[in-house]
């Protein structure tokens, strides 16, 4: 099949960085409209809520990071599959790329929660099981980029963070279900749940243009990050080769 081909010629680490560099361009512009339409609806067109008033708008900031931040651990986790499994080329990349951008929503998620949670609960933070929990996934993060810093030979260090990835992507479900296994001040799901969202029409179009929105530059800083590592990674093959060359050369007879 056609699109198969195309899409398996990709794991060539030469043909993804070409098709990168053609596609970020149309990834970026796709991105700045979705962000563009997700501002107007979320600030013009979103009523208040009856409760929360103006800070209900938090949400539009809050839940497509919290999405992203466990998105970006599921997808670390399968290429993580792909280092251990079938050892692709690209999975090490994707997963290297993927860390920063899973602490960096991580943090926004973290951070608007609280903004979000004073005026609602009272305080800037509670050890709420969801909280903890997502707590828990930035330090994931921050660990397994400390990890990766910490060990000078690439293909070890791609083997140690993939398994240590798999291990802590139990907290993944953790995160999603402990609104229904714990009591929590967390609201339980309104969006992805069985059945339909409880959240009205008014306020859920523009949560799900600013999830697109999100996604969007989730995919754009994705494909810069594995291109520059791509890049780095080649920067780093011709300098061992040329040390290589240095040391086998004959030195020049007196």
């Amino acid at each position: 099949m056609p699109i198969l081909s195309a899409i398996t010629s990709l794991a060539n680490p030469s043909r993804f960085a070409s098709f990168a560099d053609r596609a970020l361009p149309w990834a970026a512009g796709v991105t700045a409209v979705l962000f563009a339409a997700a501002l107007y609806l979320a600030l013009f067109v979103a009523p208040p809520d009856y409760q929360q008033g103006e800070t209900v708008r938090i949400m539009f900031i809050h839940v497509p990071s919290a999405w992203l931040a466990m998105f970006a651990y599921v997808l670390m986790a399968a290429a993580s599959l792909g280092v251990l499994i079938w050892r692709h080329p690209i999975a090490d990349v994707s997963a290297k790329a993927a860390a920063p951008l899973g602490a960096a929503f991580t943090f926004l998620a973290l951070a608007t929660g609280s903004l979000w949670g004073k005026p609602m609960w009272g305080a800037w933070w509670v050890w709420d099981a969801r909280l903890t929990s997502f707590l828990i996934l930035f330090l994931m993060y921050l660990g397994l980029m400390a990890l990766r810093s910490a060990m000078e030979e690439p293909s070890r260090a791609a083997k140690a963070c993939a398994i240590l990835t798999l291990v802590g992507s139990v907290n993944i479900p953790i995160i999603k279900f402990s609104v229904d296994w714990w009591n929590t001040l967390h609201q339980p799901a309104s969006v992805i749940r069985a059945g339909k969202p409880t959240m009205d029409v008014s306020i859920l179009i523009p949560l799900l243009v600013a999830a697109l929105a999100f996604t969007a530059l989730f995919t754009t800083l994705h494909l810069a990050g594995m291109r520059t590592e791509l890049i780095r990674r080649r920067l780093r093959t011709l300098r061992l080769t040329t040390a290589a060359r240095a040391t086998l050369a004959p030195e020049p007879a007196e």
